[in-house]
């Protein structure tokens, strides 16, 4: 047991969550040197919106499914395991697309694949250890803190590997990076070890959190918030770095955007762990999602290099204000359902749908435009219809009522 003193007052955090926090770190340095240059390595290699589309359509599809066969395997064996999994199809990920070189554009459904059945073991089982091991006192901490390791890593790791794909020719560097992010999912492989044994009992009942939400109001409201969340995030995952290598043609420049985005962000993520109080969640959700909202209007006109990197660091003030409350009161709000502690798994699986439905939705806007419409045109337009995705999660939790409470866990 550590007791944590300083900005965060006095807790007691766990061997676990330490642990859980270290291969956060390790996960988030490893996706941050390698996933927003897939997109890039494989736009290079075809020049399309569309192939994009469809490689991470491919990811959010599969995601849904992944989620639901972790989540019985997580309720069957040992959670620890299921983590372990997740990293290791995260592995065989950047196995493949070292393996499959110049031709990796060809492989576009197959790599998607592999990366969101990695994402849907990966985050089952981290959100529910994420559950079980914090309680509502240290949630706070926990997801300010995690949020700040996110944003250490990608500090690091765009900067470091826009350096390093700059000073190799042709596909030298992209590889050696990538290699690197195989790395760290090994590393991360390693410290899941010592984590300790969680094994859960009884029945995968989905329907049963699913039929909860037609009497549970504050559980329906998270759901809703989630698929909203889902609409901007499809296609802002890959849009904005591939504009900002349109703009400069540069890996090093996007490394660069990176920095900027999560240096700020890891000083916002810092602040919004000490200074938001529960009783102001909803009002920072609010002023977050709005913020967010505007500062497509900074790319909108014409999303020229110094335009994204404003808002680059607009965004990185605006997201950890949003996230930080809106992720302590889902697992308030989950942590206050029927049979909480037995059916943890499932909420997570539920919400992890909705999450990921909104994505799809939003992927399949994206291609219905680029397809039917003048994409200089329905792109922009587009985007500022998803980008409001964020402002409505407030309208969704307004009404939430839910306290924290502590679940019991068997």
């Amino acid at each position: 047991m550590v007791v944590i003193k300083k900005w965060y007052g006095h807790l007691d955090v766990t061997k676990d969550l330490l642990l859980l926090l270290i291969i956060g770190g390790l996960y988030s340095l490893s996706v941050a040197l390698s996933n927003t240059f897939v997109n890039i390595y494989l736009w290079k290699q075809s020049g399309q919106f569309i192939d994009l589309a469809i490689y991470n359509l491919s990811v959010v599809a599969i995601q849904p499914v992944a989620f639901f066969i972790a989540g019985k395997c997580a309720k069957k064996v040992d959670r620890v395991i299921v983590l372990r999994i997740g990293i290791t199809i995260l592995g065989l990920f950047y196995l493949a697309v070292l393996s499959f070189g110049e031709q990796a554009s060809n492989w576009l459904i197959l790599l998607g694949l592999l990366l969101g059945a990695g994402y849907g073991f990966y985050w089952l089982a981290f959100n529910v250890l994420t559950f079980e091991i914090t309680e509502p006192e240290t949630r706070d901490f926990f997801n300010g803190f995690f949020g700040t390791l996110l944003s250490a890593g990608g500090m690091i790791g765009p900067i470091l590997a826009g350096f390093i794909i700059s000073r190799f020719a042709s596909m030298t560097g992209y590889f050696i990076v990538f290699g690197l992010s195989l790395g760290g999912f090994m590393i991360a492989v390693v410290f899941s070890l010592f984590l300790k044994r969680r094994c859960a009992k009884g029945r995968f009942l989905l329907l049963s959190v699913w039929n909860e939400r037609k009497w549970n109001a504050d559980w329906r409201r998270i759901t809703i918030a989630h698929f909203f969340q889902g609409l901007r995030e499809g296609v802002f995952v890959f849009i904005i770095s591939v504009f900002v290598f349109l703009a400069t043609n540069s890996e090093l420049a996007l490394g660069t955007y990176g920095l900027v985005y999560s240096g700020i962000s890891f000083i916002s993520y810092t602040l919004a762990s000490k200074v938001i109080k529960k009783e102001h969640r909803k009002r920072v959700i609010l002023i977050g999602g709005v913020l967010l909202f505007f500062s497509l209007f900074i790319i909108m006109p014409e999303p020229t290099y110094a335009r994204l990197l404003i808002y680059a660091a607009v965004i990185a003030i605006a997201y950890p204000f949003l996230l930080v409350p809106y992720v302590s009161m889902t697992y308030d709000v989950i942590g206050q359902g029927e049979k909480a502690a037995e059916r943890r798994v499932e909420y997570i699986v539920l919400r992890e749908i909705f999450l990921n439905v909104g994505r799809i939705v939003s992927i399949l806007s994206f291609i219905a435009a680029i397809l039917f419409f003048d994409q200089q045109k329905s792109i922009p337009i587009l985007l500022v219809v998803l980008g409001a995705g964020h402002s409505m999660i407030y309208f969704c939790i307004r009404r939430v009522r839910s306290h924290a409470t502590k679940v019991v866990v068997q």
